[in-house]
């Protein structure tokens, strides 16, 4: 994962939802302090993210379409949004 740009987008994180079927697409290592998750769930896609920690902080991003999801995820990934 890259480094955060200076110019990153900054996101709205959510309380996330209790969702209790969703498909795993991709992720980051959980090595680090914070793992993203891009998850599907009923035809529709976000980003969960895990802040690892004492206490653990989870929180994700609205639903989307599948194209706008991989586009935020590719942001995530190359640090142009956070």
């Amino acid at each position: 994962m890259a480094p955060l740009q200076a110019t990153h987008e900054r996101l709205t994180w959510l309380n996330p939802r209790d969702d209790d079927r969703y498909r795993l697409v991709a992720w980051t290592c959980d090595c680090r302090a914070v793992v993203y998750e891009l998850r599907s769930s009923g035809g529709v896609f976000f980003v969960h993210r895990i802040v690892q920690g004492r206490p653990r902080t989870i929180t994700e991003t609205g639903r989307t379409r599948a194209a706008e999801a991989h586009k935020l995820w590719m942001a995530i990934l190359l640090g142009q949004a956070r």
